[in-house]
């Protein structure tokens, strides 16, 4: 996870009683524990000594666990065989959402059971029972049925698709059509070689080796610039042959790529997971994650970072988990003390991270003062700043030259007391603090785009505005608030006023 991750805290809010309808191959995931003290005497292989089994739902269902588990508002839509796997899995869905799934029952077809042995957290094999072959007429259209019925209060459409047969290429075009008729994006999570069967989704979330293979293109197992561009590339290249709108390319411990359409610009987020146990069903939690993000009415790149940090969270857990908001609100929590930290900056570390929001295309906003008691004037005039700008730097004069400017009384609060409460507002990106009298030499550095000043001062007498407007930039004069100075309040401290 990233710094910036941080502002997504009073985000999370948005997950609560969003509205998503899932369809898709539903399985049954069985968990059998055990230790291994031998190797077989009948052949090299180890012999497990069997305790706990446990069962989830798996596929479609685990999206549907998943969205439970945030609090959103899962509608399912699946198949299943007339078997005990099939009663198992509709008495699981119950449990995990009442009354949430409309299971599709077939007789003659066995439910998609998948069964992993584990000793010491690792997974020693795993076997599967299924039938992959499309579902017969009569049951896909009593799925479809079911789904428009399911669309007509979602806000958002997940196709889940393990290739299991559920969700043919017939199946897939009406259903992407359902929803476009009703103005409902689509997510898929996908597993089609051709993605054109996916076409007029909004969304599809293929891992590394999904996107290699369905593109052709090389998709390293790397990070880095030129690794990021090389997914990036792919993203585009799915986008524009397959007639889908965005890409969100897992990348496993290199973390995701979001480009969300074929000329857009690709926002890389880097892993947020610790620790790696089990991946078993992280990209069930990435759709789930994404998708009532996107219905609660973020944007598609806040629901990716989103779903960026719950991945993060299930990959640290063994066999099919969830993640919980209380888990992302304690995860983010502890990210934005570090973020207050870590926004503390060096003059050479500003240089390093303005020049990268600049290769990135973000504008960067400049302001600066002593900050001794931050008053609602400041916090105005900070997010005024902000406000002109995708990012904010703060310069922050130094005790001595506070001293120098104020006199020997000043400052109340130290520099490092000043920089910490600076940099625990959302508005401000980063402080830098300075010993000269004036900015002008951090302003020569840095290169903002836009110098901000209160309107107590004009254009001629903002120091640096002739620097910064010479090479492109402007200033920007924000609006008093007035009634509040840090000079008023210490006479009134002191009984002076």
């Amino acid at each position: 996870m990233t710094v910036d991750d941080a502002d997504l805290v009073g985000k999370l809010d948005a997950l609560a009683g969003a509205r998503v309808a899932v369809v898709g191959d539903i399985m049954l995931d069985r968990f059998v524990n055990g230790t291994v003290e031998r190797v077989s005497p009948e052949a090299p292989i180890p012999v497990l000594k069997v305790g706990e089994t446990t069962a989830m739902l798996g596929g479609a269902g685990n999206v549907l666990r998943n969205l439970a588990a945030l609090g959103a508002q899962g509608r399912l839509v699946a198949a299943v065989g007339d078997d005990a796997p099939g009663r198992e899995v509709a008495e699981l869905a119950e449990q995990a959402a009442p009354g949430a799934a409309r299971l599709v029952t077939l007789p003659a077809r066995p439910t998609s059971v998948k069964v992993r042995y584990l000793a010491g957290g690792q997974q020693l094999l795993r076997t599967d029972w299924e039938d992959t072959s499309a579902l017969p007429a009569d049951a896909a259209q009593r799925l479809l049925e079911c789904t428009e019925a399911a669309l007509d209060d979602a806000q958002v459409l997940v196709l889940s698709d393990y290739g299991k047969g559920v969700l043919t290429a017939e199946t897939i075009g009406s259903l992407i059509q359902a929803a476009r008729r009703r103005g409902v994006p689509v997510v898929v999570d996908p597993k089609a070689r051709d993605y054109a069967v996916y076409a007029g989704a909004d969304l599809v979330t293929p891992n590394r080796a999904e996107l290699a293979r369905a593109t052709g293109h090389g998709v390293p197992d790397a990070t880095g610039p030129e690794a990021d561009a090389q997914v990036a590339a792919a993203a585009r290249a799915l986008a524009r042959q397959s007639g889908i709108a965005g890409v969100l390319a897992t990348r496993s411990a290199h973390g995701m790529t979001l480009v969300e359409h074929a000329e857009a610009e690709a926002r890389h987020l880097p892993a947020a997971a610790r620790a790696v146990y089990d991946v078993s069903g992280a990209g069930d939690t990435v759709v789930a994650a994404l998708a009532a993000a996107w219905a609660g009415g973020l944007t598609l790149a806040d629901a990716a970072r989103i779903a960026n940090v719950a991945a993060g969270i299930v990959v640290g857990k063994v066999g099919t988990a969830v993640a919980r908001p209380d888990e992302l609100l304690r995860v983010l929590h502890a990210q934005r003390l570090l973020q207050t930290e870590t926004k503390v900056a060096s003059r050479e570390t500003a240089l390093e991270r303005v020049a990268a929001w600049h290769r990135s295309g973000l504008k960067v906003a400049f302001t600066n003062g002593c900050f001794d008691l931050l008053h609602p004037g400041h916090v105005s005039l900070l997010e005024q700043a902000r406000a002109s700008a995708d990012r904010l730097v703060v310069g922050l004069n130094a005790d001595s030259s506070v001293r120098r400017l104020k006199g020997a009384d000043r400052p109340v609060q130290g520099e490092a007391a000043r920089a910490a409460v600076l940099a625990s507002l959302a508005s401000v990106d980063l402080v830098v603090l300075f010993e000269e009298d004036t900015p002008l030499e951090l302003l020569a550095a840095l290169r903002p785009d836009v110098l901000v000043k209160g309107a107590d001062y004009t254009r001629d007498t903002v120091v640096g505005a002739d620097l910064v407007e010479g090479y492109g930039g402007r200033v920007v004069l924000a609006a008093l608030s007035e009634g509040h100075s840090t000079t008023a309040t210490l006479k009134r401290l002191r009984g002076q006023g």
